[in-house]
């Protein structure tokens, strides 16, 4: 805390010495001294600092507060980034992580494993889904305030090295030691992939990663095995990532030399990216989920396939990311990730939305569009001509703000009420969900098919449980609330148990069972 104080301080006490100096000197009959050995104002100031300055400050520190001023008055998407979050963001974007390969979450002030990552560290260990942390490296872990970060710092780490745990597990006494050698562990950006209907498959594509072309050839491959002729590409919430990746999976889609996206910048010649046409989907009928989440590479992805008018594009309005950003490390790991392009869909059009304004107006952006009725009602949207581009086949699309879906989904609202609400910001119905399932978890494993595992939860008096785990927790239902939203519930709360005991392709598959926009793509794949 002590260094961010002086980061912020440091400046404003120079600024306001140099000012006051310079002030006081009138008062006391002595003229500016004019400085002109260095042209570069920035430059001048800092040997100024350093050759006339009072006190000794710290260059580095000076700069280091310098950096971020500067980038806030670019574009939104150029920042400064310092060392010890570099791997943190790298992450995702690669596609891996050095680790032991478990996913958990923090229950009850404990550790608890939620998920073994297949082929990993942990695996081979035979560590189990449901064993809680109490140990790392023998210090204890448990009721100590653990945070996620914390858990994350303490676990990760290079391949080859060794972490221990102590591990609590059901039916044991006492504490069982493993130790673990950490590796290389896949962080997959494809969360879901199962046939939806017998000849529809569904993908769910999380964020665009250097992995992703090898885990879409992969999920694709069996998809094709089980009958797929046509398929759902669901991109919501998708913030984006590679660019590579993004024209990977265009390519899939796209006849030989079809236009995917094109860059340019001011110092960036034009450069187009063409389909090479040796894509293995070129005969897949396509719709593909956008909604205003939908970002940058899903931009890139969703707009090739409009502007080519290959497949549908359903949902909503997306975000409006047409920058390219390179990273430039300097000597000590910090980072600066600086917009050097802008790109473009096959069509021409930008889809980057106005930043020209102050951050605020740009970061609530979103907020706007729900004021004004975007996400309900289509005919809210306002393009203006000069923004109007042709596709392939002369259908018109709009530029200046986001990809603008053919078929528009407004945001599903049936079901909700003040119950589910609370349920939902309290984190109700996520808890319960994971304590009912750690407590059977050796039962519901095995239910082989969902018909079962609904009738189980049915038998089992899940939604009066629900109930009284809310009341407990303080929250109670009104007759009211429960004509209004105990479908809706009943359909998260069977998602967030199967997704405990089965992982996240099962939870996808209940909760798109009443999903108006798959139901929508599903309509329009069969038109």
């Amino acid at each position: 805390m002590e260094q961010k104080n002086t980061r912020v301080i440091i400046p404003l006490i120079i600024g306001i010495s140099i000012f006051a100096g310079f002030y006081l000197a009138r008062f006391v009959g002595v003229s500016p001294q004019k400085y002109s050995k260095q042209t570069d104002k920035l430059a001048a100031l800092m040997e100024l600092i350093e050759t006339e300055y009072v006190d000794s400050v710290s260059r580095s520190e000076i700069i280091e507060s310098i950096i971020p001023f500067v980038l806030e008055k670019l574009d939104p998407h150029s920042a400064y980034i310092v060392p010890e979050e570099y791997n943190e963001i790298q992450d995702p974007i690669r596609g891996s992580f050095e680790g032991i390969g478990v996913q958990f979450n923090i229950k009850n002030d404990t550790i608890v494993i939620m998920q073994i990552i297949p082929g990993g560290p942990s695996e081979k260990v035979a560590l189990k889904a449901g064993d809680r942390i109490i140990t790392i490296n023998d210090s204890l872990v448990a009721n100590k305030g653990i945070t996620n970060d914390k858990v994350v710092k303490l676990l990760k780490g290079p391949k080859g090295t060794k972490v221990k745990v102590g591990i609590k597990r059901e039916g044991h006494p006492q504490l069982l030691d493993f130790v673990i050698t950490r590796d290389k562990i896949p962080f997959n950006s494809i969360d879901a992939a199962y046939m939806i209907e017998p000849t529809v498959g569904y993908i769910k594509i999380s964020r665009f990663a250097a992995t992703t072309p090898e885990e879409y050839t992969e999920h694709i491959t069996k998809l094709r095995n089980q009958g797929m002729k046509k398929i759902i590409i669901d991109l919501r919430d998708n913030g984006g990532g590679v660019l590579v990746a993004a024209i990977f999976l265009a390519n899939e889609f796209l006849q030989k030399n079809d236009v995917i996206v094109y860059t340019q910048g001011k110092s960036h010649a034009k450069e187009y990216y063409r389909a090479d046409g040796k894509g293995t989907c070129k005969d897949i009928e396509l719709a593909v989920l956008i909604n205003e989440y939908s970002a940058s590479a899903s931009e890139i992805f969703a707009g090739a396939m409009q502007d080519n008018d290959r497949g549908v594009i359903v949902g909503r309005r997306s975000f409006g990311k047409g920058l390219v950003n390179r990273d430039f490390m300097f000597a000590d790991s910090s980072m600066v990730r600086l917009t050097i392009q802008k790109f473009y869909s096959p069509s021409g059009r930008c889809i980057q939305k106005p930043y020209t304004h102050n951050k605020s107006d740009y970061a609530n952006e979103l907020l706007e569009r729900f004021a004004h009725g975007e996400m309900q009602i289509k005919d809210s949207i306002h393009f203006p001509d000069s923004l109007k581009y042709k596709t392939k086949q002369g259908k018109t699309v709009y530029g200046g703000g986001g990809i603008m879906p053919e078929v528009f989904v407004p945001i599903d609202t049936v079901g909700y009420s003040n119950f589910y609400s609370n349920l939902v910001q309290k984190s109700i119905m996520y808890d319960f969900a994971f304590e009912y399932s750690d407590k059977r978890r050796a039962e519901l494993s095995r239910i082989v098919n969902y018909k079962d595992f609904e009738t189980y939860l049915v038998s089992h008096n899940v939604w009066n449980l629900l109930l009284a785990y809310a009341q407990k927790r303080g929250v109670h239902a009104s007759r009211t609330d429960i004509l209004v939203s105990k479908k809706r519930i009943e359909t998260q709360l069977y998602a967030y148990i199967a997704r405990t005991i089965f992982g996240e392709t099962e939870f996808y598959r209940i909760v798109n069972k009443d999903d108006t926009t798959i139901k929508q793509a599903l309509h329009a794949l069969k038109k």
